[in-house]
């Protein structure tokens, strides 16, 4: 759970160029959306229903930050600068991870590629947000998604090779963002990870 989180930080920030009829794949405004997961896990079912988890998105600056389930800490994805870090609250650390396509990147289900190609289908309302379905399909990925006309993702399930999974959204929030929590925190520790190094700030003493 804990690599794949930070693929699905890169793709939910990907912006495809292609000459198809297919949804807008980020927020026109300011928003935090909080996400029911599923998918297979320790002791669980391929269906079994996850933990929530927080995405919010400060589109001035082009960031999205997640704040991750079970405690796990939060990231950040700098779309303008092509970066993204982790950051680990209880051990108060710091570090880089891959964008995706990079050096360890992964891609996960429930997010389409930035190369998928779209199919629009019918309507929904999810968490009293109406929102158009798409399907795609990019190789080995495919899948569903509910977006409203604004870009903002409300439910997506998809497979990629032998991995499935979808999440929904219980909750939206529009509403400007504060800068303040898109950014490295001071005093953390950086740490390094295989193919990148901490952005920012140098380690703490």
């Amino acid at each position: 759970m804990r690599r794949a989180l930070p693929a699905l930080l890169a793709s939910l920030l990907a912006l495809p160029a292609l000459a198809q009829d297919r949804p807008p794949l980020t927020p026109a405004r300011d928003v935090s959306v909080t996400y029911r997961t599923t998918g297979p896990g320790p002791g669980a079912g391929p269906g079994a229903a996850g933990p929530e988890m927080r995405m919010s998105w400060l589109v001035a600056e082009q960031k999205l930050r997640v704040d991750m389930p079970g405690g796990m800490g939060w990231s950040v994805v700098d779309q303008r600068a092509q970066k993204m870090f982790m950051v680990m609250e209880q051990q108060r650390v710091v570090m880089e991870v891959p964008m995706q396509g990079g050096p360890g990147g992964l891609t996960i289900p429930t997010q389409p590629p930035d190369s998928a190609r779209f199919s629009r289908g019918g309507s929904a309302t999810i968490a009293g947000i109406p929102c158009t379905i798409w399907q795609y399909q990019d190789g080995p990925s495919r899948g569903e998604a509910c977006l409203t006309a604004d870009g903002v993702m409300l439910r997506s399930s998809g497979t990629h090779g032998d991995r499935s999974g979808s999440v929904e959204a219980v909750a939206v929030a529009f509403g400007a963002q504060d800068p303040a929590r898109f950014r490295v925190p001071d005093g953390y520790r950086a740490m390094q990870l295989p193919g990148g190094m901490v952005p920012g700030r140098p380690p703490a003493r």
